[in-house]
């Protein structure tokens, strides 16, 4: 993939931020100014931050960690499921249930309830129950897939989190800063970015600006998967443990 350039953000509208009745001072350093009522970012400031994001994506993936991909937002969704699959990392892309990260065991408990479902619904076992109880158990099957269906093989917590829309994801990102858990995130002009670890100041609303960022960090998560994967095959093979006949030395004779 060519590497993202300024006329890229530039033709994908991340320039854009809110009317300036909706900015937030804390976004100051890194508006270039306004146009017709609509604060515009700075892309220069904007390709470097990225930069700093990409580079530190980089490191997450080169040393095997995951990231957590957040994205609820309905010009999202599509956009991040597709970018967290094809990279194996986990996301969420209905709701943050709350806990996630901070209440990690519940959750786990919760999906392995529904792979326990999933189980039972594709050998079958499921039609055995009363037919209202079955009904019932696949409404709430169909609920957890929407909600937990991304973060199913999640085992532990993840080593970074990519954000879209700080504002609408502020329970995601507390939950982070809480736990030290780096922030990667989109913020728009109207966004508080103090607990955000690596801020790309954007716009977080258009598809198009989401799609470019988004695909920009892929890229550099790609690599270090890439990275990770090319030291893992150099590794020298463990060496095979001796027989113990063979591993003692041979006595001198006296």
């Amino acid at each position: 993939m060519k590497k993202t350039t300024i006329i890229d953000l530039l033709d994908a509208g991340v320039h854009f931020g809110h009317r300036t009745r909706r900015w937030n001072p804390k976004m100051k350093p890194y508006i270039y100014g306004t146009r017709n009522g609509i604060t515009i970012f700075d892309l220069k400031i904007t390709m470097h931050q990225l930069a700093d994001a990409c580079d530190f994506l980089y490191d997450v993936a080169a040393k095997g960690g995951t990231i957590l991909f957040v994205g609820a937002k309905r010009q999202a969704q599509e956009c991040v499921r597709e970018v967290a699959e094809r990279l194996n990392m986990p996301y969420m892309c209905d709701r943050w249930l709350g806990g996630t990260l901070t209440n990690q065991q519940v959750v786990l408990s919760r999906v392995k309830f529904m792979k326990d479902l999933q189980k039972k619904e594709a050998d079958g076992s499921l039609d055995d129950l009363p037919k209202k109880e079955v009904a019932g158990l696949r409404r709430e099957l169909e609920k957890l897939q929407a909600t937990l269906g991304g973060i199913a093989g999640l085992t532990k917590l993840p080593d970074a989190l990519v954000v879209v829309d700080i504002a609408r994801e502020h329970i995601a990102v507390a939950e982070a800063h809480r736990l030290g858990i780096p922030v990667v995130a989109i913020v728009d002009s109207n966004c508080n970015p103090d607990h955000v670890d690596y801020v790309i100041p954007g716009n977080d609303d258009a598809l198009r600006s989401i799609k470019v960022l988004i695909d920009t960090l892929a890229t550099s998560i790609e690599d270090g998967l890439n990275e990770s994967r090319r030291k893992l095959a150099e590794a020298p093979a463990a060496a095979p443990e001796l027989d113990k006949d063979e591993a003692a030395p041979a006595a001198e004779d006296k």
